[in-house]
């Protein structure tokens, strides 16, 4: 009985989760497709339309158990990983966070204070840049679309191809389009 307990043991050990991502000394979680910047969002933006990516901003916390779902279950998924890897500039906040960030505008904040400022109050809460700096503006005002919490990985893919078919600047809104791809989907099965 003993030897069976042992076996079991060291089973439920080594199959531990298989999509583990790594985590930092801040306790977020590190996937090998967040790019690591000095945060200032003019030069991130021009990086991001350089390499012909979508600039992401992806804000989390430490312990957040909905980041944590999403790094484990959704991310992870092969077609959202190569969206995420492939398309996408993603860069990650820290809500409570310290390091300097420079808004479109010029403004420099911590962390922590730009998440206020640009209405961030939940995570993980994702802003998708638009194309084009604003002269002016601040991010949030500028933002193509913010997606505030955890999804499932259907929801998720379809936001991150909308964003990438620029879904935003037509008349269909995001709901609609999620209802006409499940319906397409359905169709081709």
């Amino acid at each position: 009985m003993l030897r069976f307990a042992y076996a079991l043991l060291t089973g439920l050990i080594l199959a531990g989760p298989a999509t583990a991502v790594p985590l930092g000394e801040d306790g977020l979680h590190k996937p090998d497709w967040f790019v690591e910047t000095f945060r200032d969002m003019r030069d991130d933006l021009a990086d991001a339309n350089a390499e012909g990516k979508r600039l992401l901003l992806m804000f989390e916390q430490r312990g957040c158990i909905y980041c944590t779902r999403m790094h484990e279950t959704v991310y992870v998924d092969p077609e959202i990983e190569r969206l995420l890897s492939e398309k996408f500039y993603v860069i990650q906040m820290n809500l409570f966070g310290n390091l300097e960030v420079t808004d479109f505008d010029g403004t420099v904040m911590e962390e922590r204070d730009m998440a206020r400022r640009w209405g961030v109050v939940f995570t993980p809460t994702l802003i998708f840049a638009s194309e084009e700096a604003p002269e002016s503006a601040s991010l949030r005002e500028s933002a193509a679309v913010v997606m505030p919490g955890a999804f499932e990985k259907g929801s998720t893919r379809l936001m991150l191809e909308w964003v990438l078919e620029k879904g935003y600047e037509g008349d269909e809104h995001f709901q609609k389009y999620v209802a006409r791809r499940l319906d397409e989907m359905r169709a081709a099965q």
